[in-house]
């Protein structure tokens, strides 16, 4: 089965975050179905070289949003627009996440370090109901 092939049963199977939000079980294993469907659009998208960068930044704000907001669902939503991808993640709480200094001996606290590191931009915005933590990464488009 070709690479697209599977990138696309994952989608039709799970949800296509880029067509709509996907609604995620608030649960440590969610991050590996996050990744998985983060990936499986970068690759239709054409920009399979992204996906490492995405896979990992998904998996730190999916963590954040298991971790740290008590919710029992988060959402998972890309889109794309020239030159730009971006990848957001919902969930029901208003606390805002830290950007904490990192030390080398630090053994965790390093999600929003990597994020501000490897994003070229990210943020949080507020809603009536929770918020939406967003990374995007700048890509070349096609000609």
């Amino acid at each position: 089965m070709l690479a697209d092939d599977v990138a696309i049963k994952a989608l039709d199977l799970l949800g296509d975050p880029s067509a709509a939000e996907v609604h995620l079980t608030s649960r440590p294993e969610s991050a590996s179905t996050a990744r998985r469907l983060s990936l499986s659009v970068v690759r239709l998208w054409g920009l399979p070289h992204h996906g490492d960068t995405v896979e990992l930044l998904v998996s730190e704000l999916v963590g954040n949003a298991v971790r740290h907001t008590g919710a029992r669902t988060f959402g998972l939503r890309m889109r794309r627009r020239r030159g730009w991808i971006r990848v957001e993640v919902r969930d029901p709480s208003r606390a805002l996440p830290c950007l904490m200094p990192v030390r080398d001996l630090d053994i965790s606290g390093r999600g929003l370090f990597l994020v501000d590191s490897l994003a070229d931009r990210w943020g949080v915005d507020l809603q009536a109901r929770g918020k939406t933590t967003w990374f995007e990464l700048r890509v070349l488009d096609r000609p």
